[in-house]
């Protein structure tokens, strides 16, 4: 089991008991490399230097606050970690908002949230059910990592689900305005006929979550490739795909998604696939779209 990351006392009023947060992720199964010298296959080692590239010690190293140019504040590591914040014991619940109601792109690292011991579970229990009957979430902060973390408390999710999450969530000021991006996205008009498809194709390729459906093709091609250069095989090369020929419209596109012909999608490919709760995967490669007609263009 991994060292929590930290622990303290979940408070929500006057209610209080003690936690720790564990990271839910693990970077192990990610490939990693070190540096290589390409003539004599040495490990390249980075160095700590001043200005005239004289080494130093990186117990040395301290951190510097730029007040004017050329011109630091020596602050030494141990006097950050000596702050005087709350958040550093204790995770204080302040608000309750709905969980749906979270931007997705707040999200930021998940951390599991465990009882201090066994004389904490009551409570803990008792909290984890009250969030998961009403759908919210607690938002409170804590420091850990030499900075304060904005954090939302929920239900784990899950079949099996027992225990609660801690998502630490991104502040307003580290997010850039979307209208910067989106602003520029014209109007279109929404075909009602287009939209039903889109309708239909999104139903028929829904099916209950599993994240084990997915895994990472990169991780798996590298460790191909570095096998192969062990056994000095020939490595593998991308074939590039062959392009589709035919370009066709949005409605024509939609239907070939879904894989009607003559307005009627085939019922035995239709009825295999729900048996076996996956996804009607269309017929052929992606369709290269373009407006069906003017009066489709963008609109709002």
């Amino acid at each position: 089991m991994a060292h929590p990351t930290w622990s303290g006392q979940l408070q929500i009023s006057l209610v209080s008991f003690g936690v720790k947060l564990f990271p839910a992720t693990s970077a192990a199964s990610q490939i990693s490399f070190h540096e290589i010298d390409r003539e004599t296959g040495e490990r390249v080692r980075r160095q700590s230097v001043v200005e005239n590239n004289r080494p130093i010690d990186r117990s040395q190293i301290v951190k510097g606050y730029e007040y004017h140019k050329g011109k630091y504040l020596i602050i030494d590591p141990e006097e950050i970690d000596a702050l005087r914040l709350p958040t550093k014991r204790a995770l204080e619940i302040s608000q309750f908002v709905a969980a749906a109601e979270i931007d997705p792109s707040f999200f930021d690292r998940p951390y599991f949230v465990v009882p201090e011991d066994d004389e904490q579970t009551q409570a803990y229990q008792v909290i984890r059910e009250a969030l998961q009957a009403s759908g919210k979430a607690g938002l409170g902060e804590v420091s850990f990592d030499r900075r304060e973390h904005l954090v939302a408390i929920v239900p784990q999710m899950g079949k099996h689900a027992r225990g609660l999450m801690a998502y630490t969530l991104r502040y307003a000021g580290e997010l850039r305005k979307p209208d910067e991006y989106f602003s520029s996205i014209g109007a279109a008009t929404v075909d009602a006929d287009q939209l039903a498809l889109a309708k239909e194709l999104i139903r028929r390729r829904t099916h209950v979550f599993d994240a084990s459906d997915f895994k990472d093709d990169y991780e798996t091609a590298l460790q191909k490739m570095l096998d192969a250069k062990l056994k000095n095989e020939p490595l593998a090369r991308e074939e590039e795909e062959a392009r589709p020929e035919k370009v066709v419209n949005l409605m024509e596109a939609l239907r070939r998604s879904i894989g009607e012909k003559n307005g009627k999608a085939p019922a035995k490919r239709a009825a295999a696939s729900a048996r076996k709760g996956r996804a009607i995967p269309a017929k052929k490669g992606p369709v290269p779209v373009r407006p069906a007609a003017a009066s489709h263009r963008r609109s709002a």
